[in-house]
C-alpha cells in the first residue's frame, strides 16, 4: 500500500467525486503522480462506500463539495454534449470503418439524426388552455347477471352459447 500525500488524496476525493471508478482513479494516479496504489485503496477515499466509512470529515466535505460542482456544471462543458464534437467523432469512425457496411450505414444514420435535430425535437400536449389533458372512461355495458336457479334451468347448448359469446 503506497503512503499517499495530501494533494494525492484530493486528487483521489475529487475523482471519486465526478464519479470515475477506482480502476480509472489507478490508471490517472499513476500517469499524474507515478505512484502505484490498488482499487481497494483508492475505494477507501470514497465516502458512499463501505471501505470509506472511516474517511475523515475534510475529505467528506472535499467529495461533497466536489460532487455538488461537477453535477453543476454546464452540459456545454462536457466533450461529447456537444453537436459538433459528436459529428467530428462519428466522421472519423465512418472513415476508418468504410469496409464495415452494416456499421458504416448505422454510422450514416446517426450523423442525419444529429444534423436533423432529431434529438432536440420535443413534442409537449397540452389540454385546453395548457391544462392538462381531460381524460374519459367509457363505462362498458354491463353484463347480463344470472342466478343460480336460472343457470340450473338452461340446457347445456344455451350455457355453451353464452359462454362462447362472453355473457357469461
Amino acid at each position: 500500500m503506497a503512503r499517499l500525500k495530501k494533494a494525492e488524496k484530493i486528487f483521489i476525493v475529487r475523482s471519486l467525486a465526478q464519479f470515475m471508478t477506482p480502476t480509472e482513479v489507478v490508471k490517472d494516479i499513476k500517469v499524474k503522480f507515478s505512484i502505484d496504489v490498488s482499487p481497494q485503496q483508492v475505494e477507501g477515499y470514497d465516502p458512499t462506500k463501505v471501505a470509506g466509512a472511516e474517511l475523515s470529515q475534510e475529505f467528506i466535505d472535499l467529495f461533497n463539495e466536489a460532487r455538488k460542482e461537477y453535477l453543476a456544471q454546464p452540459l456545454h462543458n462536457i466533450i461529447g454534449a456537444n453537436d459538433i464534437v459528436q459529428l467530428q467523432i462519428l466522421s472519423d469512425l465512418l472513415v476508418s470503418k468504410k469496409g464495415n457496411t452494416i456499421l458504416a450505414i448505422k454510422l450514416i444514420d446517426q450523423i442525419q439524426k444529429i444534423m436533423k435535430g432529431h434529438y432536440e425535437k420535443k413534442i409537449e400536449i397540452y389540454g385546453k388552455d395548457g391544462g392538462p389533458i381531460k381524460t374519459e372512461t367509457e363505462q362498458k355495458q354491463s353484463l347480463p347477471k344470472y342466478t343460480p336457479d336460472e343457470l340450473a334451468n338452461m340446457t347445456p347448448q344455451e350455457l355453451s352459447r353464452l359462454a362462447i359469446t362472453g355473457k357469461l
